[in-house]
């Protein structure tokens, strides 16, 4: 077990099997020394375990933690790609999206629930660039969605 790994697993956390494509992608790529993750989403066991708008019907501690689970399936796409999370020198870029009720304005809050757990699992490399963007609506009516770019060696 790397230690990034092992971090994850003293918050409780198991790194997933990668989540397959519900479309025509692939999780990641790598190009250079960089990794580019697709969109990813909070899925559980191959499920959504909420869906809808935060701020209707989906509230911001939820999408918080459902933000957590998108970048455990990140760092699981990442792993499936260079083989080992040690290998991260630096997640460079998060973006974040929040399927939001149009008075919902929390978004960073939302994708905090990420860039908490990078921070965690991963101490100065795990220190990144952000967006956080309100849609009107994501894959599958998931409440949030997360790309991120990561450097290797």
């Amino acid at each position: 077990m790397s230690g990034v790994e092992a971090r994850l697993a003293d918050l409780g956390i198991t790194l997933p099997a990668v989540v397959p494509p519900v479309a025509s992608y692939v999780p990641a790529v790598v190009s250079g020394n960089h990794v580019y993750t697709s969109g990813q989403l909070p899925f559980i066991d191959g499920k959504l375990p909420a869906s809808g708008k935060v701020g209707a019907g989906v509230d911001a501690a939820t999408a918080t933690s459902l933000a957590a689970t998108c970048a455990v399936n990140a760092l699981a796409a990442i792993k499936s790609v260079i083989g080992d999370l040690d290998r991260v020198t630096r997640i460079v870029k998060v973006v974040g999206f929040v399927a939001s009720d149009p008075s919902f304005t929390g978004q960073p809050g939302v994708i905090n629930g990420a860039s908490d757990l990078l921070g965690n699992a991963l101490g100065d490399a795990g220190v990144h660039a952000r967006s956080a963007v309100g849609v009107a609506v994501l894959p599958l009516d998931s409440p949030v969605e997360l790309e991120i770019i990561a450097e290797f060696v």
